[in-house]
């Protein structure tokens, strides 16, 4: 069949074991609660042959000022027939409908073929990987890094707003409790200066996001979790923080992909960078 006989559904949670064969033939790292956060918060475009769910994308607002387009797979046998190109443009027709920026994160093979559709550069970030623990380090750092707790949650949530650009609080409550041993944020004054989530994958852990008044901050919150979360484990890191990249290779983290972040005609973030230290992920933002 040609790619434009094929019709574009959406994903249902009926179709979840179609898609999750798909991130296993893609040797990605999301889960079927990944999987969930687009069914409930957002909007997975389909694509079926005789029933199964061969191709998805997804789409994810946030605030009202942008929105996410991420998990865009195809089945091996159905690939370069252009499918990739149209459920990208029905993501990208979705989103600016409803008023949204569209953002996404490419690696260097997708960011010439996003760049074609209209995406501009952003920022970049590398994604780190630890592969074995090592023995634990007594952390350097003398903040104190508290748990987080329902008491907290709401100033973390618009603490966090404030540096993403938009209120993402009902992704990072389906982050929260997933991988508990990695969270953690520190006050300074009585007031959240900083905190880390995480959340278990396929293949890894991921920690983040990480965000931050400064690096220091960064720093305390990276060592809690680092010695706490079992390997493998990833985390991206924005590629400027060099002092937090640092710390990750003297951990044992190795260097697997770097990343851009684009959006569609802008290259402005909406994010405050200098206190943004680790993203969600890429699917994410």
């Amino acid at each position: 069949m040609a790619a434009s006989e094929f019709e574009i559904g959406t994903l249902r949670a009926e179709d979840l074991g179609d898609a999750d064969a798909l991130v296993k033939e893609a040797g990605w790292n999301q889960s079927e609660a990944d999987w969930r956060v687009f069914l409930e918060l957002g909007t997975v475009f389909a694509i079926r042959d005789e029933g199964r769910v061969i191709a998805t994308a997804a789409t994810l607002p946030y605030g009202g000022r942008f929105g996410w387009i991420s998990m865009v797979l195809i089945a091996g046998e159905y690939r370069r027939r252009g499918l990739a190109t149209r459920l990208m443009e029905r993501c990208i027709a979705s989103l600016t409908a409803s008023g949204l920026v569209p953002v996404l994160d490419a690696t260097p093979a997708g960011r010439e073929v996003y760049r074609g559709l209209g995406f501009r550069d952003s920022w970049p970030f590398q994604r780190m990987l630890l592969k074995e623990r090592s023995e634990s380090r007594d952390p350097a750092q003398s903040l104190r890094v508290e748990p987080v707790t329902g008491r907290d949650w709401n100033a973390l949530c618009a603490y966090d707003a404030g540096i993403f650009g938009a209120d993402r609080s009902a992704v990072l409550s389906r982050l929260r409790g997933r991988l508990p041993e990695a969270e953690g944020l520190v006050r300074s004054d009585s007031r959240i200066a900083g905190f880390l989530l995480g959340r278990t994958g396929r293949r890894a852990g991921q920690i983040g996001p990480l965000v931050a008044d400064d690096g220091a901050i960064a720093a305390a919150l990276l060592d809690h979790a680092i010695n706490a979360v079992a390997a493998p484990v990833y985390i991206d890191v924005m590629s400027d923080k060099q002092e937090t990249l640092t710390q990750l290779k003297a951990a044992g983290f190795v260097h697997e992909r770097p990343y851009t972040r684009m959006m569609l005609d802008r290259s402005e973030s909406f994010q405050e960078l200098s206190r943004t230290f680790a993203v969600a992920g890429p699917e994410l933002g």
